[in-house]
Protein backbone atom coordinates (compact mmCIF):
# COMPACT_ATOMS: atom_id res chain seq x y z
CA UNK A 1 0.00 0.00 0.00
CA UNK A 2 1.61 3.40 -0.87
CA UNK A 3 2.26 5.96 1.57
CA UNK A 4 1.37 8.65 -0.65
CA UNK A 5 -1.30 8.73 -3.13
CA UNK A 6 -2.03 11.32 -5.57
CA UNK A 7 -4.63 11.09 -8.39
CA UNK A 8 -5.78 13.29 -10.53
CA UNK A 9 -4.95 16.66 -8.71
CA UNK A 10 -5.85 19.87 -9.74
CA UNK A 11 -5.35 23.49 -7.89
CA UNK A 12 -6.57 26.37 -9.60
CA UNK A 13 -6.25 29.55 -7.83
CA UNK A 14 -8.87 32.49 -8.33
CA UNK A 15 -6.94 35.91 -8.92
CA UNK A 16 -8.34 39.16 -8.43
CA UNK A 17 -7.36 41.86 -11.78
CA UNK A 18 -8.98 44.65 -10.60
CA UNK A 19 -6.17 47.78 -9.53
CA UNK A 20 -8.05 49.48 -6.93
CA UNK A 21 -6.04 51.67 -4.33
CA UNK A 22 -8.22 51.11 -1.62
CA UNK A 23 -10.85 48.47 0.18
CA UNK A 24 -13.17 51.10 -0.33
CA UNK A 25 -12.83 51.15 -3.82
CA UNK A 26 -13.08 46.75 -4.08
CA UNK A 27 -16.29 47.18 -2.16
CA UNK A 28 -17.55 50.06 -4.54
CA UNK A 29 -16.63 47.48 -7.35
CA UNK A 30 -18.03 44.55 -5.74
CA UNK A 31 -21.46 46.21 -5.73
CA UNK A 32 -21.26 47.11 -9.24
CA UNK A 33 -20.71 43.71 -10.19
CA UNK A 34 -17.18 44.84 -11.59
CA UNK A 35 -14.52 42.63 -9.78
CA UNK A 36 -12.59 40.49 -12.21
CA UNK A 37 -11.44 37.34 -11.32
CA UNK A 38 -9.16 35.08 -13.22
CA UNK A 39 -8.82 31.45 -12.73
CA UNK A 40 -4.86 30.17 -12.48
CA UNK A 41 -3.93 26.73 -13.23
CA UNK A 42 -0.62 26.22 -11.00
CA UNK A 43 -1.37 22.01 -10.80
CA UNK A 44 -3.20 19.95 -13.65
CA UNK A 45 -4.38 16.44 -13.42
CA UNK A 46 -1.12 15.91 -11.34
CA UNK A 47 -0.76 11.78 -10.09
CA UNK A 48 1.84 9.46 -8.89
CA UNK A 49 2.09 7.33 -5.46
CA UNK A 50 5.07 7.09 -3.25
CA UNK A 51 5.86 3.54 -1.47
CA UNK A 52 7.62 3.92 2.25
CA UNK A 53 11.74 3.55 1.39
CA UNK A 54 11.04 5.16 -1.67
CA UNK A 55 12.26 8.90 -2.87
CA UNK A 56 10.90 10.72 -5.50
CA UNK A 57 12.25 14.44 -6.91
CA UNK A 58 10.14 16.91 -8.25
CA UNK A 59 11.87 18.95 -10.82
CA UNK A 60 10.91 21.81 -13.37
CA UNK A 61 11.49 25.69 -13.67
CA UNK A 62 10.29 28.34 -11.18
CA UNK A 63 6.82 28.50 -10.94
CA UNK A 64 6.45 25.31 -12.56
CA UNK A 65 4.00 24.11 -9.36
CA UNK A 66 6.36 21.86 -7.32
CA UNK A 67 5.82 23.94 -4.10
CA UNK A 68 2.17 23.93 -4.42
CA UNK A 69 2.41 20.17 -4.90
CA UNK A 70 4.11 20.05 -1.92
CA UNK A 71 1.89 21.96 0.31
CA UNK A 72 -1.03 19.83 -0.94
CA UNK A 73 0.76 16.92 0.45
CA UNK A 74 1.38 19.00 3.56
CA UNK A 75 -1.98 19.26 3.96
CA UNK A 76 -1.55 23.30 3.81
CA UNK A 77 -3.56 23.86 0.54
CA UNK A 78 -6.69 21.70 -0.55
CA UNK A 79 -6.51 20.36 -3.66
CA UNK A 80 -9.21 22.07 -6.18
CA UNK A 81 -9.95 18.38 -7.78
CA UNK A 82 -8.66 14.96 -7.30
CA UNK A 83 -7.59 12.96 -4.87
CA UNK A 84 -4.38 14.00 -2.17
CA UNK A 85 -3.98 10.54 0.29
CA UNK A 86 -0.96 10.62 2.94
CA UNK A 87 -0.65 8.13 5.02
CA UNK A 88 1.35 8.39 8.73
CA UNK A 89 2.96 11.05 10.08
CA UNK A 90 4.21 13.92 7.38
CA UNK A 91 8.08 16.21 8.45
CA UNK A 92 7.22 18.91 6.23
CA UNK A 93 10.64 20.76 5.25
CA UNK A 94 9.00 23.37 3.54
CA UNK A 95 10.36 26.58 3.73
CA UNK A 96 12.15 26.48 6.63
CA UNK A 97 11.81 28.36 9.82
CA UNK A 98 8.19 29.38 8.40
CA UNK A 99 6.64 28.06 11.68
CA UNK A 100 8.91 29.50 13.67
CA UNK A 101 8.43 33.06 16.13
CA UNK A 102 10.79 35.57 16.02
CA UNK A 103 9.82 36.92 19.49
CA UNK A 104 10.12 33.38 21.08
CA UNK A 105 13.49 31.44 22.20
CA UNK A 106 15.00 28.95 20.08
CA UNK A 107 13.84 26.62 22.94
CA UNK A 108 10.73 27.78 22.96
CA UNK A 109 10.07 27.67 18.70
CA UNK A 110 11.33 23.79 18.95
CA UNK A 111 8.75 23.42 21.69
CA UNK A 112 6.10 25.21 19.04
CA UNK A 113 7.47 24.10 16.10
CA UNK A 114 6.97 19.91 17.24
CA UNK A 115 3.74 21.07 18.30
CA UNK A 116 2.52 22.06 15.61
CA UNK A 117 3.58 18.57 13.63
CA UNK A 118 1.69 16.60 16.41
CA UNK A 119 4.48 15.43 18.47
CA UNK A 120 4.65 15.02 22.01
CA UNK A 121 5.58 17.76 23.83
CA UNK A 122 7.10 16.02 26.93
CA UNK A 123 9.45 13.93 24.55
CA UNK A 124 10.15 17.29 22.69
CA UNK A 125 10.89 18.93 26.36
CA UNK A 126 13.83 16.17 26.81
CA UNK A 127 15.32 16.51 22.78
CA UNK A 128 15.74 20.09 23.07
CA UNK A 129 19.17 20.39 24.00
CA UNK A 130 20.41 17.72 21.53
CA UNK A 131 18.45 19.64 19.01
CA UNK A 132 20.13 22.87 19.41
CA UNK A 133 23.49 21.07 19.32
CA UNK A 134 23.06 18.94 16.67
CA UNK A 135 21.64 21.99 14.83
CA UNK A 136 25.15 23.80 16.28
CA UNK A 137 22.93 26.71 18.11
CA UNK A 138 23.39 25.41 21.73
CA UNK A 139 24.45 28.87 22.86
CA UNK A 140 21.73 30.66 21.43
CA UNK A 141 18.83 28.39 22.44
CA UNK A 142 17.26 31.23 25.57
CA UNK A 143 17.82 33.93 23.23
CA UNK A 144 15.14 35.13 20.58
CA UNK A 145 14.78 34.15 17.12
CA UNK A 146 15.35 37.60 15.91
CA UNK A 147 18.92 37.27 16.71
CA UNK A 148 19.49 34.05 14.94
CA UNK A 149 20.88 34.58 11.28
CA UNK A 150 18.83 33.04 8.63
CA UNK A 151 21.34 30.10 8.23
CA UNK A 152 20.88 29.26 12.08
CA UNK A 153 17.28 29.25 11.70
CA UNK A 154 16.96 27.07 9.15
CA UNK A 155 19.48 24.92 10.84
CA UNK A 156 17.40 24.30 13.83
CA UNK A 157 14.68 24.09 11.93
CA UNK A 158 16.17 21.06 10.11
CA UNK A 159 17.11 19.53 13.18
CA UNK A 160 13.92 19.77 14.73
CA UNK A 161 11.87 18.36 11.56
CA UNK A 162 13.97 15.43 11.38
CA UNK A 163 14.66 14.60 15.09
CA UNK A 164 11.97 11.91 14.52
CA UNK A 165 11.36 9.13 12.31
CA UNK A 166 8.39 10.28 10.03
CA UNK A 167 6.46 8.52 8.00
CA UNK A 168 6.48 11.19 4.95
CA UNK A 169 9.34 13.42 4.52
CA UNK A 170 8.39 16.35 2.25
CA UNK A 171 11.94 18.21 1.36
CA UNK A 172 12.46 21.49 -0.89
CA UNK A 173 15.62 22.55 -1.50
CA UNK A 174 17.11 22.17 2.17
CA UNK A 175 19.35 19.81 1.03
CA UNK A 176 21.59 23.11 0.36
CA UNK A 177 21.23 24.86 4.00
CA UNK A 178 24.25 25.85 5.85
CA UNK A 179 27.83 25.13 4.99
CA UNK A 180 29.39 22.48 3.28
CA UNK A 181 29.98 20.44 6.18
CA UNK A 182 26.08 21.11 7.57
CA UNK A 183 25.42 19.83 4.18
CA UNK A 184 27.42 16.37 4.73
CA UNK A 185 25.90 16.18 8.16
CA UNK A 186 22.01 16.77 6.82
CA UNK A 187 22.27 14.59 3.77
CA UNK A 188 23.29 11.75 6.01
CA UNK A 189 20.55 12.13 8.31
CA UNK A 190 18.37 12.65 5.22
CA UNK A 191 19.87 8.87 4.05
CA UNK A 192 19.42 7.52 7.39
CA UNK A 193 15.49 8.06 7.53
CA UNK A 194 15.16 7.47 4.71
CA UNK A 195 16.51 3.69 5.51
CA UNK A 196 14.42 3.83 8.16
CA UNK A 197 11.67 3.68 6.03
CA UNK A 198 10.55 7.13 4.82
CA UNK A 199 8.66 7.88 1.71
CA UNK A 200 9.95 10.94 0.69
CA UNK A 201 8.73 13.90 -1.96
CA UNK A 202 12.06 15.78 -2.78
CA UNK A 203 11.71 18.90 -4.86
CA UNK A 204 15.44 20.60 -5.77
CA UNK A 205 17.12 22.36 -8.59
CA UNK A 206 20.28 20.25 -7.86
CA UNK A 207 20.54 17.67 -10.62
CA UNK A 208 23.38 16.02 -9.19
CA UNK A 209 21.22 15.72 -5.51
CA UNK A 210 18.12 14.36 -7.64
CA UNK A 211 20.55 11.50 -9.56
CA UNK A 212 22.08 10.74 -6.34
CA UNK A 213 18.84 10.24 -3.91
CA UNK A 214 15.67 9.55 -6.03
CA UNK A 215 14.56 6.50 -8.01
CA UNK A 216 12.24 8.15 -9.76
CA UNK A 217 11.31 11.69 -10.88
CA UNK A 218 8.48 13.83 -12.18
CA UNK A 219 9.02 16.82 -14.48
CA UNK A 220 6.60 19.81 -13.87
CA UNK A 221 5.88 22.48 -16.89
CA UNK A 222 3.45 24.87 -15.84
CA UNK A 223 1.73 22.82 -13.90
CA UNK A 224 1.50 19.29 -16.14
CA UNK A 225 3.53 16.47 -15.41
CA UNK A 226 5.59 16.59 -19.10
CA UNK A 227 7.35 13.29 -18.06
CA UNK A 228 7.91 10.77 -15.48
CA UNK A 229 9.77 7.93 -14.69
CA UNK A 230 13.16 6.21 -13.37
CA UNK A 231 15.06 9.24 -11.68
CA UNK A 232 18.72 9.55 -14.19
CA UNK A 233 16.05 9.20 -17.16
CA UNK A 234 13.97 12.13 -16.42
CA UNK A 235 16.95 14.52 -15.52
CA UNK A 236 18.65 13.64 -18.70
CA UNK A 237 16.02 14.86 -20.53
CA UNK A 238 15.21 17.80 -18.41
CA UNK A 239 18.85 18.80 -18.70
CA UNK A 240 19.00 18.23 -22.49
CA UNK A 241 16.01 20.75 -22.72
Amino acid sequence: MATIEIKNVSLTYRVLKNKTGSLKELFRDLLHRKVRVQNYVALKDVSFTVNSGEVIAIIGKNGAGKSTLLKILAQVLPPTKGKAKVTGSIAPMIELGAGFHPEMTGAENVLFYSTLMGRDMNKTKARTAAIGEWAGVTDHMDFPLRTFSSGMVARLAFATATDETADVLLIDEVLSVGDADFQLKSSARMSELIKKGAAVVLVSHDMNAVRKLASKAIWLENGVVKMSGPAKKVVAAYEKQ
